[in-house]
């Protein structure tokens, strides 16, 4: 059975006075809150999102713990896993663009932890990754975040502290900013999918963190699969209503391969942004972990299903079922989508960083920089867990790749040279694609680079601080394929 499931308020009024506190000597806890303040004014500066009397200011309280939760299913003991608010899937966070989101955050874990609010061009006090933007929340204390919501889109956040662990323990959710000019629709559905390693018992497999054939091939893949924290979860639909599905991979290194069955779905957004709209291939979608895919579906009289089909089996993620209530208004009015267009920018004037992926099982690299000293692999990886590289460098948590001028327009040139596929993602910034000499017309924040693959990112370095970029399964990450760009 395990088998067959996988797969399966900031007024000037505070601002005048945290500058007045500021004057006086401050506590090293109080630094960090009045720094997170002034940091978020800078940046709303240079994103015109400015917070006013009259904005909404929208309040969340997340609190991390331990939580027993029934994960596996009937017949099943419960699991011990680390949540949110003890929600398996996590809280569903939803805001309106243009809202500024606060969010205390407690921390009841035994160990510390900080939270990363994913493709959301955040202020770098508020980006949540431990040692680079803040230091981690100590077990027993809090942290609040003041986050400015200047994209909508369908988002999520997780843990930042330890990722590879905490993530895959339940330490995330999604976040939804519902747009100014979003499309009309019946019905919002959000699914955010992840897999779990269990063992015999239906515990974490807790043995296995660490694994260093985890992190020098594909990262740490689960054997249960689930959607909201549920196993092949039914939700009840409206026949003939529109539905938008917002998926969400929170898996630490799966890539997902999903198509529907029974119905057309549409593709109308990729990480947040809009997209030309194109169908769901009836092969399956790729969906790399932590990359988000917004659906369009006319649902009929009939009940559909999901499925993921990555493996040699087609497994059902999740089945929708009409109700009792039928509209039945067809054909339904044409999509009225926004218009996706490349930006008025010179991408032949760009800086151009190579950066060249190594490393891993089965891998062209044999010796590494690591701490200013020449080593083998094989060194690296016994004696510090190390291997993966940019450029040959194995890359620590403030490795620099680039010192960048606010506003300059950048192109990252990657070359996976590696026997795996990797998800880029880059903190702070969205970026367009250049793939085979083709420039893609939606903006992202993660991308998948195939093995062997070349690619380019664009993206314009107006957001000011120190941005991490590195690859999103997570186990790669931690073992070196990561670097922080700074933006000044």
């Amino acid at each position: 059975m395990i088998l067959h499931h996988i797969i399966h308020r900031i007024t000037n009024c505070q601002i005048e006075k945290s500058l007045e506190t500021l004057r006086n000597p401050l506590k090293r806890r109080d630094l960090l809150k009045w720094s997170g303040l002034l940091a978020t004014t800078h940046f709303l500066k240079y994103t015109s999102v400015r917070a006013k009397e009259s904005q909404r200011v929208v309040e969340f309280d997340l609190t991390a713990k331990e939580s027993v939760q029934n994960l596996a299913g009937p017949g099943y003991p419960d699991t011990r896993l680390w949540l949110y608010n003890d929600r398996l899937g996590g809280p569903f966070l939803k805001a309106r663009q243009g809202d500024l989101l606060q969010v205390r955050f407690r921390n009841q874990l035994p160990v510390p932890s900080t939270i990363h609010w994913h493709g959301i061009r955040n202020v770098n006090a508020m980006d949540g990754v431990a040692g680079l933007t803040q230091d981690p929340v100590p077990p027993g204390e809090e942290f609040t975040y003041t986050v400015p919501l200047g994209d909508a889109g369908t988002y999520w956040y997780h843990a930042h502290t330890m990722a590879w662990e905490q993530v895959a323990r339940g330490l995330y959710g999604p976040l939804i900013v519902q747009g100014r000019d979003d499309i009309e629709v019946d019905q919002e559905l959000v699914l955010i999918m992840d897999d779990w390693r269990l063992d015999e018992n239906a515990q974490i497999d807790e043995a296995s963190f660490g694994n260093m054939h985890d992190w020098s091939h594909n990262g740490r893949l689960g054997s249960w699969f689930t959607i909201n924290g549920r196993l092949q979860p039914q939700f009840s639909i409206s026949g003939g209503s529109r539905l938008r599905l917002r998926l969400i991979n929170a898996a630490n290194a799966r890539i997902l391969r999903l198509k529907l069955e029974g119905v057309q779905g549409t593709v109308i957004a990729l990480d947040g942004y809009p997209c030309e709209p194109f169908s769901l291939e009836e092969g399956g979608l790729e969906l790399a972990t932590a990359q988000r895919m917004d659906v369009l579906v006319d649902a009929g009289p009939d009940a559909f299903k999901l499925q993921e089909v990555s493996t040699n089996q087609t497994l059902t993620a999740a089945s929708f079922v009409p109700d009792a209530t039928t509209r039945f208004s067809f054909p339904r009015p044409a999509l009225r989508l926004p218009k996706v267009s490349l930006p008025s920018l010179d991408l032949q004037q760009a800086r151009r960083i190579p950066i060249l992926m190594q490393g891993g099982a089965m891998g062209n690299l044999r010796k590494v920089s690591y701490q200013g000293r020449i080593i083998p692999l094989q060194q690296a990886a016994r004696q510090y867990q190390k291997v993966w590289a940019f450029n040959g460098e194995m890359m620590q948590s403030k490795s620099r790749i680039a010192d960048l001028k606010l506003g300059e327009l950048v192109a990252l040139e990657l070359w996976n040279d590696t026997a795996w596929p990797h998800a880029m993602h880059l903190h702070g910034h969205h970026f367009w694609i250049e793939r085979k000499g083709i420039i893609l017309s939606q903006k992202r924040d993660t991308y998948l680079m195939d093995v062997g693959e070349k690619a380019r990112l664009f993206f314009v370095a107006d957001n000011p601080g120190l941005w991490l970029f590195h690859c999103h399964m997570l186990e790669h990450h931690a073992s070196g394929m990561g670097g922080v760009f700074r933006v000044t």
